[in-house]
């Protein structure tokens, strides 16, 4: 059964800028709601799932969802999740994007993120801390920005596609073979994909299955039986796709959960 939570304001809610440092059981669902201030969600392991204004939100540990102020927002969480936000007053947030997205940051910010989650720093008070913060707003302003780390469509063709896979991401059909039972061709289908998705259909499966696959991790299954599970061959095929994604392999990535 799923468990409904409420948001709370933190204590720091009227500070410039403040962290916070948060589990999340799982089965449980932060309930809709906005902010006046920004905010860059990190979540630490498995995957992170909201819902922006009606749409849809995915992403892997490191990849943060930047919420701006006054976005209504929710969050769902299938797995035990540790979250990480950095919380930005409405009138520091120049720079940053208008619109909910995903920021792929560099290992810098990761690595403040780290050090400000070890000492659980909730306000930069001293002046070394607040030049630390200085850096990683920065930072986080020159992030490349991405829509969605994993879109869905509601194309008739290729939304019942992306929903088949995503009940099963180890169907290997290709996409010639999905063309054909949606009466089209395969280069009709390719190009619908880039068009509606931003991403080739092969990218796209790939992401999914990276997605599944740090779930899987989680449960302690072995890196080839992980690779059964989502239609590879081999293990060596699974983490040439992982290293893809995260730039390491799944039990370096596993060993940092």
């Amino acid at each position: 059964m799923v468990q409904q939570l409420t948001y709370i304001p933190p204590q720091a809610a009227g500070e410039p800028l403040f962290f916070r440092f948060e589990q999340a059981n799982a089965q449980t669902e932060y309930l809709p709601h906005s902010h006046v201030w920004g905010q860059a969600i990190f979540v630490k392991c498995n995957v992170l799932e909201m819902q922006v204004d009606g749409e849809r939100l995915l992403t892997p540990a490191n990849i943060p969802i930047w919420i701006p102020p006054g976005t209504l927002h929710a969050s769902y969480n299938h797995k035990q999740a540790h979250f990480r936000t950095l919380n930005i007053a409405a009138e520091r947030c120049y720079g940053f994007p208008t619109y909910a997205c995903l920021l792929r940051v560099c290992p810098v910010v990761q690595a403040i993120m780290d050090d400000v989650a070890a000492r659980q720093l909730e306000v930069p008070h001293t002046a070394e801390d607040q030049r630390l913060c200085e850096v990683l707003l920065d930072r986080l302003r020159q992030a490349e920005i991405e829509a969605s780390y994993l879109p869905s469509c509601q194309d008739r063709q290729l939304a019942p596609i992306l929903q088949a896979l995503e009940r099963n991401p180890a169907d290997n059909t290709t996409l010639a073979q999905w063309a054909a039972r949606v009466y089209t061709t395969e280069r009709t289908l390719s190009r619908r994909c880039q068009a509606l998705l931003g991403l080739s259909f092969s990218e796209w499966r790939q992401r999914l299955r990276f997605l599944h696959a740090v779930s899987l991790l989680e449960q302690n299954l072995s890196v080839q039986e992980v690779a059964l599970a989502l239609g590879y061959s081999s293990a060596s095929a699974l983490i040439v796709m992982f290293q893809q994604q995260s730039g390491t392999t799944p039990e370096r990535y596993r060993a940092r959960m």
